[in-house]
């Protein structure tokens, strides 16, 4: 009988998140087809009804997306410009990402290289994304890793299970169109808890710092709170004025600095990695405080033995994309 409870439990923590929200969403659900939303406001109805936009009505069964199905690429310097910058933002949080997931997955620190080779497939699903006229780029899921966290299932099997849903899904577009009519205040409940474990795994981070260090602790400060101010006042100045603080006669130029200046990890990133390399940086104690020396034996791939286990690619794919 404990062994049945123990199992019980562990199924719970496991299928949380997909119970809590299959039972919001079946509450939404109950409550549109009563007719609940039927005197409320527009914004309530556009958050909380499950069949505000028609999309399972007018999605098709089947439909098979294939490249440049929205007509031939045009190239605009401008949106080139800040095509690239988006891409710099989502190399910096796509490497948060990565090490955030070798937390939670009981895997050592990502080597470089690893991150490297990541990026690089980023790359090629940004490419990719444009071939096929998606609306945004590719980028590591932030809400995955932390899912991960809540979960704790770090199987390679599950997140293949999961992309071979996803093809499947984009061609059954009936399927694809039932998930998207989720409630968006069902999203964001899942997020205050996927997005606090992700935030939690960047703060444990800093165990390997000097703590007790003013520079440490300068650096964590004014990082943390410019981080959060900048992205603020560049959205905000946006939203009053129409265009961003950083205003020249290059379009380009400015939607660069209005991408890159409105993420909150670019900022942070930035800004810290440029306190460290330059505030007391010779000062013997430096390099102590900051837990550099720690991470080190993880710098290259083959220097801990557990490197492969945690991330040889399946199916001997490491022959054509080494590690370096």
């Amino acid at each position: 009988l404990s062994h049945i409870v123990r199992k019980k439990q562990a199924v719970g923590h496991r299928l949380a998140v997909i119970f809590s929200i299959a039972i919001a969403w079946a509450l939404a659900g109950i409550l549109t087809s009563a007719g609940a939303y039927k005197h409320s406001s527009q914004e309530t109805q556009s958050s909380c009804r499950t069949d505000h936009s028609g999309l399972i009505g007018s999605s098709a069964w089947i439909q098979f997306p294939y490249p440049f199905q929205w007509g031939r690429p045009t190239l605009n310097v401008a949106n080139g410009f800040a095509m690239m910058a988006a891409a710099f933002v989502a190399l910096i949080e796509s490497t948060g990402v990565f090490m955030v997931a070798a937390k939670y997955g009981s895997a050592t620190p990502v080597p470089p290289s690893i991150s490297n080779r990541g990026i690089s497939w980023l790359g090629i699903g940004i490419m990719l994304d444009g071939m096929f006229g998606t609306g945004t780029g590719a980028t590591a899921s932030v809400e995955n890793a932390g899912l991960l966290a809540v979960n704790r299932v770090g199987s390679r099997r599950v997140i293949q299970v999961s992309a071979g849903f996803m093809l499947l899904f984009s061609v059954f577009g009936k399927f694809g169109a039932v998930l998207a009519s989720i409630p968006l205040p069902i999203f964001a409940a899942v997020y205050c808890v996927l997005f606090a474990y992700v935030a939690s795994a960047g703060i444990g981070m800093l165990q390997f710092c000097n703590l007790n260090s003013f520079r440490t602790k300068f650096i964590i400060g004014i990082t943390l709170f410019m981080g959060l101010s900048v992205p603020q006042y560049f959205n905000e100045f946006l939203l009053v004025t129409g265009h961003g603080p950083v205003y020249t006669h290059s379009r380009a130029f400015n939607s660069m600095m209005q991408v890159i200046f409105t993420s909150p990890a670019t900022v942070a990133t930035i800004l810290g990695l440029f306190l460290d390399l330059t505030l007391e940086r010779h000062h013997r104690a430096t390099r102590l405080d900051s837990g550099r020396h720690w991470l080190e034996k993880f710098f290259s791939y083959n220097s801990d033995t557990r490197s492969e286990e945690f991330y040889a690619l399946p199916a001997n794919l490491d022959k054509y994309f080494p590690p370096v």
